[in-house]
């Protein structure tokens, strides 16, 4: 039997999963485990560059895992961990901070992105984050790495420092492909609907653990047109409002947008709204329950995190001997 490719993927714990988040990835990694080997974690490392809160961030740390388990990302077919849990992460980062060139990192858009938002703090890490997120990748020798198009960046950067480490020394690291996930739902705003829904406008963003009842609140308050037209159509162009709630419902219940068009013929949009937020409602339903019942169980959690842990360390620990003994580390 062959064995199965390797893919990594990492979210920073730094806000609550969203609806957008849910629909646009997490939905479709739970049938990835079938086919390739899962790692998923939680890069508590990377949210420092920007100051946080311990106690939050902790406590975010936990809940993206339980949402993780929640989503259909079953443990036992995952590798499921906390960065900071395995040191090599930072250990193989500042080896790769070594080996990345100053120009590289100070073209990298995020940087200047963060700089431009966090001027009272544009630290060190916040400038070679790219070579620890390299090291991230670069441990677990995976074939791929899903890339949205905000880290298309990172990832040939990725590739520019594994190609030239191996120059040096041989054939040390797999050189990752980047891996365009199956189109998920693209979830926008429901207070900004011509921009990708963010925690960073929580009055337009649905978040996986909230109440039914502020979810569906905020269904009622979206934006839908300025037209009077009043009609459920789909027509992205003129009502991107109306045809983003017409994305979601169609992603929660399945239909197609001529069977929604004839479902909400002559109801417009009082009946309409309320109708996206109770379908959503009961989506996210058995997943901020069972998030909650896992969450309850503290021992879980944490078998959950050290079987992963010690699963993600093994796996990085052989990359990480390799890499010290090329450079000329003694072996310890």
């Amino acid at each position: 039997m062959d064995e199965k490719k390797v893919m990594l993927s990492g979210i920073q714990p730094s806000g609550d999963l969203h609806l957008g988040n849910y629909l646009g990835a997490i939905k479709n990694w739970a049938e990835r485990a079938e086919s390739f080997d899962c790692y998923y974690f939680m890069a508590d490392m990377h949210t420092i560059t920007v100051r946080q809160n311990p106690a939050d961030l902790r406590r975010r740390t936990l809940e993206q895992l339980a949402q993780y388990i929640a989503c259909g990302l079953d443990p036992e077919k995952n590798t499921l961990f906390i960065q900071s849990h395995v040191p090599a992460h930072a250990e193989l980062g500042w080896v790769l901070n070594c080996y990345t060139m100053f120009g590289e990192l100070s073209r990298m858009t995020q940087f200047k992105d963060k700089s431009a938002k966090h001027k009272d703090n544009i630290n060190g890490g916040l400038f070679t984050y790219p070579a620890l997120m390299a090291a991230d990748i670069l441990l677990y020798q995976p074939d791929y790495v899903p890339v949205g198009e905000d880290q298309k960046q990172h990832c040939e950067l990725t590739r520019d420092v594994a190609q030239r480490f191996n120059h040096i020394y041989g054939d040390v690291f797999k050189i990752p492909e980047p891996y365009i996930p199956k189109a998920g739902a693209r979830v926008m705003g429901l207070t900004a609907p011509d921009s990708k829904m963010s925690k960073s406008i929580p009055e337009g963003c649905v978040f996986l653990m909230e109440k039914p009842e502020d979810i569906q609140r905020k269904f009622k308050r979206a934006i839908t047109d300025s037209d009077t037209e009043n009609c459920v159509r789909y027509a992205p162009a003129e009502k991107p409002g109306v045809a983003n709630l017409m994305n979601i419902y169609s992603a929660v219940t399945g239909r197609t947008m001529e069977e929604i068009e004839a479902e909400f013929a002559g109801q417009g949009y009082g009946k309409f709204k309320p109708a996206v937020g109770d379908a959503v409602i009961e989506t996210l339903r058995p997943i901020r329950e069972e998030a909650q019942r896992i969450l309850k169980d503290k021992a879980y959690l944490e078998s959950v995190y050290k079987a992963g842990a010690e699963k993600a360390s093994y796996v990085a620990n052989k990359t990480l001997r390799k890499v010290y003994k090329k450079i000329g580390f003694v072996a310890r």
